[in-house]
């Protein structure tokens, strides 16, 4: 049976947490292992976890929940800390205000590895974008392809940070590059799909929507600061002439639509 680590990262997060934490509550799927980092939030943020810890162990004892709150250097520096904890054979970053789609999310996606299988480096899906009440906005805009690879990041992120599992050998071994204050994830995400096409394991679509995405974010309030540490990401993995391609595409692709 695959056993899932989801790390959720949370500072002051009083307001949305609830959500995410329920969405696991509620899975379906047995072996699942939630570890929350949290950056010593000064108000509910804690306690809130803490009262679902009771819960997950009243109601739902093999989901293991594990809780730290403490300084730390930002959200890559957590998301390193959550990785370094992860147990499981699957990790996956689901952060405050974000929750798994539908109760038998999880079910969905372990039953794309077949038992006895060697388990694909990626399971990835689709993500809906939901606004601060976790009502339905819209599908995300760029949508994972059928197939998969570390190239396909040449045409923007296409599967969401929150819907790509990655195997969790990999994963432990790609930390966060601190060095980067918003584009880390997409970087980390390239960096697990080349190392796993390196050992031959495949990337799978679960084809199924497997996150509600909390409008905003880091990047979105920083937006062009984000657009050019993203530039400088692709270039160091695609080099600089294929990056200036691309950009030159997307200007022609937000003009056509």
């Amino acid at each position: 049976m695959i056993r899932f680590s989801i790390i959720t990262c949370t500072f002051r997060a009083e307001k949305v947490i609830e959500r995410t934490l329920n969405s696991v509550l509620h899975q379906h799927y047995d072996d699942v292992e939630h570890i929350i980092i949290d950056g010593a939030s000064d108000d509910k943020t804690v306690s809130l976890a803490k009262e679902y810890q009771e819960k997950s162990n009243r109601y739902a004892p093999e989901h293991r929940v594990r809780i730290i709150s403490e300084p730390d250097r930002g959200l890559y520096d957590a998301m390193n800390k959550g990785l370094s904890m992860a147990n499981g054979d699957y990790v996956v970053f689901l952060n405050a205000g974000d929750k798994l789609h539908s109760d038998d999310t999880l079910e969905q996606i372990a039953s794309c590895v077949g038992e006895g299988e060697m388990m694909p480096a990626v399971l990835y899906g689709d993500t809906n974008i939901v606004d601060e009440n976790g009502i339905f906005l819209h599908q995300r805009r760029l949508r994972p392809p059928k197939k998969l690879s570390w190239k396909s990041f040449r045409q923007g992120m296409l599967v969401c940070h929150q819907a790509f599992y990655a195997r969790a050998d990999i994963a432990k071994s790609v930390c966060y590059d601190l060095s980067l204050c918003y584009s880390a994830d997409v970087d980390w995400c390239i960096r697990v799909m080349k190392l796993g096409n390196e050992i031959r394991l495949p990337l799978r679509n679960v084809d199924a929507v497997l996150v509600d995405y909390l409008e905003g974010g880091l990047s979105i309030q920083n937006h062009r600061a984000s657009l050019r540490e993203r530039f400088a990401v692709m270039k160091r993995h695609y080099g600089l002439i294929t990056t200036l391609f691309m950009h030159v595409w997307f200007v022609i692709r937000a003009v056509i639509k």
